[in-house]
């Protein structure tokens, strides 16, 4: 796969499968647009699929509001190749870009993409002051040689599965229903720091820490059980999101992990840790004795969640 970032000069010479939207956190509705242009790559061995998205949400440029994504770019990457997506266009959203009529958006999208069919959702809105929708795109067709799919949303419960949906299932906690929604576990990736070795030295747990990018948006401050991946194998084990409150001194937020049966030095180390279900609040306890007592207490419970039907799970 190949990702184009940071440039406003792309360009693809084979004929191509295109759906344009944010796909943050890449759900289930997003999965029936890349569906789409997997049976049409199929139909057509050309075809070259193509994702195009910009590289900050737009509503932050627009609004001047600081956006959390349920995906990161480097998240969002990995995902996309996994579909097996060819081109990921991260278009940048400059002034160029927001002031660009929806006319003359599709004329560059179009020719510069060498599109032959688009396929989005009934909500897709481009352009400036948002003018273009589906519908424009289906009135430039025959002028720019391409033929538009326009999907309808799926819904949970009564309500369109969206971005927004699952972001408001995590902000709560809800991390079940989250994953429903996503289609998979949602997972927060980085790099094994070192920490304080408090874990390890102090309570007797050891565990490994990251500590996520900025705009990553995390669930409430608390305790959930986890599959860590790593090298393409997962392992349980139990997380704690938060600013260790019991821990002397500040900490800054982190994603702390224990491991189950686990030996191996994972320092610098990139891994996935995957949420599976809440356990409790983050809490402050009033002695290292106590936090290691509630520790155990949650080790326990992630070793009954996984003995009872979960498992440890092998790619």
């Amino acid at each position: 796969m190949k990702y184009i970032r940071q440039s406003m000069t792309f360009f693809i010479q084979e004929p191509t499968v295109l759906s344009l939207g944010k796909f943050d956190g890449l759900h289930r509705g997003h999965e029936l647009l890349l569906e789409y242009m997997a049976e049409k790559k199929q139909q057509q061995k050309e075809l070259k699929s193509v994702v195009f998205t910009f590289d900050i949400p737009p509503r932050e440029e627009v609004h001047h509001v600081s956006a959390q994504v349920l995906t990161t770019r480097v998240e969002k990457e990995q995902l996309f190749q996994k579909k097996g997506i060819d081109y990921v266009i991260e278009c940048p959203f400059t002034q160029e870009i927001m002031c660009m009529e929806a006319e003359e958006f599709i004329r560059m999208i179009a020719t510069n993409l060498h599109v032959k069919y688009m396929v989005v959702g009934t909500d897709f809105r481009f352009g400036y002051k948002r003018r273009g929708d589906y519908r424009m795109l289906m009135e430039y067709a025959d002028q720019y040689g391409y033929s538009v799919e326009v999907l309808d949303k799926i819904q949970e419960n009564g309500r369109d599965i969206s971005s927004t949906f699952v972001r408001e299932e995590i902000a709560s906690g809800n991390i079940e229903k989250a994953n429903e929604l996503l289609g998979y576990e949602f997972f927060v990736e980085g790099e094994v720091l070192h920490g304080r070795k408090i874990g390890k030295a102090v309570l007797g747990i050891p565990t490994i820490n990251l500590i996520p990018p900025s705009d990553k948006l995390l669930p409430p401050f608390g305790v959930y059980v986890t599959e860590t991946e790593w090298k393409g194998q997962r392992y349980p084990g139990i997380t704690n999101v938060g600013c260790k409150p019991t821990i002397q001194g500040e900490n800054p937020v982190g994603v702390e992990t224990h491991l189950f049966d686990f030996t191996e030095d994972l320092y610098g180390e990139k891994v996935q840790i995957s949420f599976l279900k809440h356990v409790r609040k983050e809490q402050k306890f009033d002695s290292l004795d106590a936090l290691t007592a509630q520790m155990e207490q949650d080790i326990h419970y992630g070793r009954v969640y996984f003995n009872t039907g979960k498992g440890v799970q092998k790619n």
